[in-house]
């Protein structure tokens, strides 16, 4: 099951990326994190009310608070400033490479999740595929080298580790559900998101013009990218290794090609090859070790 909301995760964020964009530049990177997580948090509260869990214990809740401060209100925060210093293809290169790597040693390091041999194997499949995929289809935009951009972009991946090892920990010891820690995960980065927000003086309302309509395909895209997608990562960590999690997530920049083939537009020969090694990987991925 885990595996399976790990895939989910990703279809929801490769969707979403989609929808995002017909948001054009209406909201700037603190204000789009204040409303998606406004949003969810809304909509997850009432989840929540409506199927009463049972009660959280005081370490769980702030474990999580701690995640989502790190992996979410940090974490988005250093890959919204990679994006805009080496542009979105090396920013999610770096981040989305980096950052199973950094889970499967910080699992092993503090929690004593271990992947076997195999694992590590397909981990490195799906990782090389998706950078030849993101590779082939930005080869003709480049970015001046900016080491701070790629600082940025490590800080991002190290931020979303210790978030999925932190999750994975208290999600797999099952004292908390999928839905609560989502919601504590996403006020944790609020915490982090409306201090800087003030700080900065960044507007806190989209700067909209007369003819837009930004509002459905926002609305819309967050409940897939953030509220579907935090939800079903939350329970992919109840079920799966956290470094399995975080490289099946990763797997998001080859279901972008899924989503484009239905919107008309043609992958390339690359691009389609790339794909396939990587359903290679995830095969491998999740056939060996034992599913936790």
């Amino acid at each position: 099951m885990g595996v399976f909301a790990a895939l989910g995760t990703a279809l929801c964020w490769a969707i979403a990326a989609r929808l995002f964009r017909g948001t054009g530049n209406a909201f700037s990177p603190l204000t789009m994190n204040f409303w998606k997580g406004l949003i969810s948090i809304a909509i997850l509260a009432v989840v929540i009310a409506l199927v009463q869990p049972n009660a959280y214990e005081t370490n769980a809740v702030l474990w999580l608070l701690l995640s989502g401060f790190i992996g979410i209100g940090i974490g988005d925060t250093c890959f919204f400033k990679a994006l805009k210093s080496i542009g979105d293809s090396q920013a999610v290169l770096v981040a989305e490479t980096l950052a199973p790597l950094f889970t499967a040693l910080f699992a092993m390091a503090f929690i004593g999740e271990w992947i076997t041999w195999q694992q590590w194997v397909g981990i490195a499949v799906v990782l090389l595929s998706v950078d030849m995929v993101i590779k082939s289809r930005r080869r003709n935009t480049t970015h001046v080298f900016a080491t701070s951009g790629y600082m940025y972009g490590v800080g991002a991946a190290l931020c979303q580790a210790v978030g999925a090892v932190v999750s994975r920990d208290i999600l797999g010891s099952g004292d908390i559900d999928a839905a609560s820690a989502a919601f504590l995960r996403l006020v944790g980065g609020m915490i982090f998101v409306v201090p800087l927000i003030v700080v900065t003086r960044s507007k806190w309302l989209p700067v909209i013009e007369s003819n837009q309509r930004v509002w459905p395909a926002f609305i819309l895209a967050t409940l897939l990218g953030t509220t579907a997608a935090i939800y079903l990562q939350m329970f992919a960590f109840a079920y799966a290794k956290a470094a399995v999690v975080q490289t099946l997530i990763a797997t998001s920049a080859l279901m972008s090609l899924g989503v484009a083939w239905v919107m008309g537009e043609k992958a390339t020969k690359a691009t389609l090859i790339w794909s396939i090694v990587a359903l290679v990987g995830v095969g491998i991925l999740v056939s060996f070790g034992t599913p936790l």
